[in-house]
């Protein structure tokens, strides 16, 4: 029998109480919900490329042998990281697993003791998880609020980061960005931009938001992930050749961990090239977000239910309440469509909504058979 504490059986249950204990379910039903946004995840036409550049890699690519300071890197992983920075018009870039492993090495290895992290208040938990590690004082600042920002760097020392996601993962907005940069440069703070929902939808060939709004020269640390809209898995850091060195040389997440196999980073660059033959996915993704938002805008909902306002894939209807929200989402689950509750605490209380994820391969008609269901669910009062 395994051995289980009482103390685990009691924090379980407490989770219980509060309707915080997570659990998992294998996803069925039309996908509101992935973060596959252009369906590269499920591309037969991107997955036969990945097998060709696989197989003319010629060398086996299930394993990577170590880390990148031992035996883990390659002459493919330098080619790689090459090709990922003149795509997103940086110097450099530096491949970490996941976004959450490059956000906690960049903020838990450059911020030193004296210096100051300020976040936005809505950024992501692997961006506050990775000030928690800094030695650095931290504080966040109200959501796209630049007064705010203002008012709270007044109390900064040392170097100052600010750090904000280029698109919200919960409200689906967008950073402030070009107010950001003038700012940042007006105070001489190092601004972090997380691009991790706006990476393959936004910019030249996918680069993200910085890149669209010709910002990317002007931003000093952006973070891709590939893991979203570009359907593969891992991050790149994208910055100088500076950044680069002293992330390679200090980052405990890069140092520590296991180099990608040759397959993973083969597929992020595989599906970078496929998606620059491609431009008309992302004219798609927009035209379903248009419609969604369209008929969503015939609705007649209470004040207490309103949709976000998001351009983006990620879509918030907002049935304040965590009951009121989970039964939203059960009703529509059981009609066939794949959507989550968001509650609190990863949402203020008094905002937990249904979540919204759009995509190119979502039909108009599926789009509008979720909103009417929405609506009769509302009008039979069994929200």
């Amino acid at each position: 029998m395994a051995i289980t504490p009482e103390a685990w059986r009691k924090r379980l249950h407490d989770l219980e109480q509060k309707n915080l204990r997570r659990s998992l379910a294998v996803p069925t039903g039309i996908d509101f919900f992935s973060n596959d946004y252009l369906g590269l995840a499920r591309s037969p036409e991107l997955a036969k490329q990945i097998e060709l550049a696989i197989q003319a890699f010629g060398q086996p690519s299930h394993g990577a042998t170590g880390s990148r300071l031992l035996s883990g890197h390659s002459a493919l992983a330098d080619e790689v990281e090459a090709y990922l920075a003149k795509w997103l018009g940086a110097e450099s870039t530096l491949f970490f697993g996941s976004g959450y492993g490059a956000n906690l090495a960049v903020l838990s290895s450059l911020p030193q003791k004296g210096d100051t992290i300020l976040y936005d208040q809505y950024a992501h938990a692997c961006l506050k998880d990775g000030a928690r590690l800094s030695p650095a004082q931290r504080f966040s600042f109200r959501h796209n609020d630049l007064d705010d920002l203002s008012r709270k760097a007044q109390r900064a020392t040392g170097i100052l980061y600010v750090v904000v996601e280029s698109v919200y993962s919960m409200d689906g907005d967008q950073a402030p960005l070009a107010e950001l940069v003038a700012w940042a440069e007006a105070h001489d703070a190092v601004l972090m931009v997380d691009e991790a929902h706006s990476t393959g939808i936004y910019g030249q060939a996918g680069a993200g938001l910085a890149v669209e709004l010709g910002l990317a020269d002007r931003i000093a640390i952006r973070v891709h992930t590939f893991g979203k809209a570009m359907g593969t898995h891992g991050a790149v850091v994208a910055g100088s050749e500076t950044l680069r060195s002293l992330l390679l040389s200090t980052a405990r997440p890069f140092i520590y961990t296991t180099a990608p196999p040759p397959h993973q980073l083969l597929a992020i660059r595989e599906a970078v090239k496929y998606l620059q033959k491609q431009p008309q996915l992302a004219e798609e993704l927009q035209a379903t977000i248009q419609h969604f938002r369209t008929e969503v805008s015939r609705l007649k909902l209470p004040p207490s239910i309103h949709l976000l306002d998001s351009q983006s894939p990620i879509q918030g209807l907002v049935t304040p309440g965590a009951e009121a929200a989970r039964d939203a989402a059960r009703a529509l689950q059981a009609a066939g469509f794949a959507v989550r509750p968001i509650l609190s605490p990863t949402v203020p209380t008094g905002t937990e909504r249904v979540r919204i994820c759009l995509h190119r391969y979502n039909t108009p008609q599926e789009v509008s058979d979720l909103v009417h269901t929405f609506a009769r669910l509302w009008a039979n009062a069994t929200l």
